[in-house]
């Protein structure tokens, strides 16, 4: 596993969903900026942790999938239908 193209990766993939820019929420008397909650990726010497879920080692066939898709510069795809505009 490259972990430094995995963490390379991850940061273009961040600076392409707009790290660090703000959204306009509606609230009953107006509008207000809000940062997008960020979903942080843990990694372990023999696997990781996504968001708040269970740890996950590097065998596990999901596991291996979303860190391809990572190292492939794509989001991953099991994270899509939760976060479609990226997270």
């Amino acid at each position: 596993i490259d972990f430094d193209l995995i963490l390379e990766n991850i940061k273009d993939l961040n600076s392409l969903v707009g790290e660090g820019i703000s959204e306009i929420e509606h609230t009953a008397r107006g509008a207000r900026l809000r940062r997008p909650e960020p979903l942080p990726v843990t990694l372990y010497r023999n696997g990781i942790v996504v968001g708040h879920g269970a740890f996950r080692p590097y065998q596990h066939p999901g596991t291996q999938q979303c860190l391809q898709d990572i190292m492939d510069g794509y989001f991953p795809s099991e994270l899509q239908p939760r976060y479609p505009d990226g997270v």
